[in-house]
C-alpha cells in the first residue's frame, strides 16, 4: 500500500499553494485529492450547460477561484484572519511571496490602488459619509485569466505530485489513531494512508469539514454569518470609487442595529453570476480582463455573530438562500425602487430600468420575502450612505439580486501553524474559516506546508 508524506484534500488555491511549497522545498511524496473535475472539464461543463453544470463553478481543480473574478488583494487587512495566527510582518512577507508565485504563473504585473492623492480624497469623502474605507493594492487577473493561471499550476504539479480528481477522489472521513492523523477514507471506501493531512475543502466543503471536526471532537468557533444582496448599477455610477481602487472596500455600521455591513467582490464592468453549493443556489459576480459590460456589480453583506446556544451558522445561511430559490426557482432580481415601495418586480418593471441585467435568467420577485427585516434595513441604509460617494447608486433603477451568502462561518481552533487538535492535521483556506480570498487562502496553504516541512526535517 502506498503511503504519502502529505495528503492534501481539496485543490483550490490553499491546497495548490501547499503543494507548490512542498515540492519546491523538499522531495516529499504528496497526494492531492479533489472531488471535482479537472479545469478543462469544468470549462466544458459550464459551456455546454449540461445537467448539474453549476457545481463546476465551485468544485474542481482551482476551486471556486478558477472561475472567480480573479482579484488578488495584496493587503493584510482584507481577505481573512491570518493575522490572528502569524504577525503582521510575517503575513506581509507571505502575501509578497504569494504574489510572486502568481506572477510566475502568468498574472499581469499591473497593480491598482497606487494613486495616493486620489485615494486620500476618497478616504475623506468616505469619512464624511460615515463609511470606513480600507484601500488595498490589487492585481486583477480576470475570470478568463484566472483559469489559465490555475491550469498552469496544474501542469507544473502534474510531474511533481500525484493528483486524483473526480468523484472517486472525494474524501468522506479523516482517519486518526491515538490523537494523530493517519490518512483519509474516500466515499467509495478506499483508505489512503498519510503522515500529514492538509484539509482545504473550500467554501463548498465547509459544511463537511464542520461535521468531521465535531466527529473528531475538535473545537469550532463561529465566524460571523455574511448574508446580503448583489447590487448592479451602471459602471459610470461606481467609477468615482472604482477608477483608482478597482475594488473599493467600504465598511458601515448601521444606525438601526449597529451591524457591520461591507462591500465585497466589486466587479467593474462585470457581470452577475450564480454559484451552486449542493442544492443551494447563490449569486456572485465576475469581471473579465478583455471583455466589458456597461455595468458594475458588488455585494453588500451584513455580518451577524450568533451566540450560544445556536451553533449552526452555515445551515442558517443555506436556509436563507433556499428561501430565494423556493420563491424564484433560482436567483431573484428586484429593482431598488420596487423594494422601497413594498412591491415585487415584474419583467416589465425590470425592462423599464436604465440598468440592463447581466444575469438574464434571474427571476423578478420580492426580496423582502427572503431576507429578514434586519438585513434589508442594514443594506438600504448603506446604499443611502454610498450614494454620497457614488451618486446614482440609490436610484430606483439599481438592481438587487438575492441572495449572496458566504459559507465560512465555522472556524476550527488551530495553532499558529494551522494545525488542528489532531496531531499532523492542518486546516487551511476558506473552508476552514480562516480566509476569504485568493491571496490569504494561498498563504494559509504555505503556512501549513512550511510547518510540515519543518517536521519532516526532524
Amino acid at each position: 500500500m502506498t503511503r504519502y508524506d502529505v495528503i492534501i484534500v481539496g485543490a483550490g488555491p490553499a491546497g495548490i499553494f501547499a503543494a507548490l511549497e512542498l515540492v519546491k522545498k523538499n522531495n516529499s511524496k504528496v497526494l492531492i485529492l479533489e472531488k471535482g473535475e479537472d479545469i478543462d472539464e469544468r470549462a466544458r461543463q459550464l459551456e455546454s450547460k449540461e445537467e448539474n453544470f453549476q457545481s463546476a463553478v465551485t468544485s474542481g481543480w482551482g476551486g471556486a477561484g478558477a472561475f472567480s473574478d480573479g482579484k488578488l488583494t495584496l493587503s493584510t487587512e482584507i481577505g481573512g484572519w491570518l493575522e490572528e495566527y502569524v504577525s503582521k510582518d510575517v503575513l506581509e512577507k507571505l502575501i509578497d511571496y504569494v504574489d510572486g508565485i502568481y506572477r510566475e504563473f502568468g498574472v499581469d504585473a499591473k497593480e491598482h490602488g497606487l494613486n495616493k492623492e486620489k485615494i486620500d480624497d476618497l478616504h475623506r469623502q468616505a469619512e464624511l459619509a460615515g463609511l470606513i474605507l480600507i484601500p488595498a493594492k490589487i492585481r486583477h487577473m480576470g475570470t478568463e485569466k484566472a483559469r489559465e493561471v490555475m491550469k498552469a499550476m496544474k501542469e507544473f504539479l502534474d510531474s511533481e505530485v500525484e493528483i486524483k480528481v473526480g468523484p472517486k477522489a472525494e474524501v468522506a472521513r479523516i482517519l486518526t489513531k491515538k490523537g494523530k492523523v493517519i490518512g483519509v477514507q474516500t466515499t467509495d471506501g478506499q483508505e489512503i494512508k498519510g503522515d500529514h493531512v492538509i484539509v482545504a475543502p473550500g467554501r463548498v466543503g465547509s459544511d463537511w469539514l464542520s461535521v468531521e471536526a465535531r466527529r473528531l471532537g475538535l473545537r469550532l468557533h463561529m465566524n460571523a454569518v455574511d448574508i446580503g444582496l448583489r447590487i448592479e448599477t451602471l459602471a459610470s455610477v461606481m467609477e468615482p470609487a472604482t477608477k483608482f481602487l478597482y475594488e473599493p472596500k467600504f465598511i458601515y455600521y448601521s444606525k438601526s442595529f449597529d451591524d457591520k455591513v461591507r462591500t465585497f467582490c466589486v466587479c467593474p464592468y462585470g457581470e452577475v453570476t450564480r454559484e451552486t453549493y449542493g442544492d443551494v443556489m447563490t449569486v456572485n459576480g465576475q469581471s473579465y480582463a478583455n471583455k466589458k459590460t456597461n455595468n458594475t456589480n458588488f455585494a453588500l453583506l451584513a455580518s451577524t455573530t450568533f451566540t450560544e446556544p445556536f451553533r449552526r451558522p452555515i445551515d442558517y445561511g443555506k436556509y436563507i438562500a433556499r428561501l430565494a430559490n423556493l420563491l424564484g426557482g433560482g436567483i431573484l432580481i428586484q429593482r431598488l425602487g420596487d423594494l422601497k415601495k413594498g412591491r415585487r418586480s415584474t419583467k416589465s418593471r425590470i425592462a423599464q430600468s436604465t440598468v440592463e441585467p447581466t444575469l438574464k435568467d434571474a427571476i423578478p420577485g420580492d426580496l423582502s420575502f427572503v431576507l429578514p427585516y434586519r438585513y434589508i434595513s442594514d443594506i438600504l441604509e448603506m446604499i443611502e450612505v454610498l450614494d454620497r460617494i457614488t451618486p446614482g447608486i440609490n436610484s430606483k433603477n439599481t438592481l438587487l439580486y438575492g441572495v449572496e451568502v458566504k459559507f465560512y462561518s465555522s472556524r476550527l481552533e488551530l495553532r499558529p501553524t494551522l494545525e488542528a487538535g489532531v496531531k499532523n492535521l492542518y486546516a487551511v483556506g476558506d473552508g476552514a474559516g480562516v480566509t476569504r480570498g485568493l491571496v490569504q487562502s494561498s498563504a494559509s496553504g504555505i503556512i501549513a506546508a512550511r510547518a510540515i516541512l519543518s517536521a519532516l526535517k526532524t
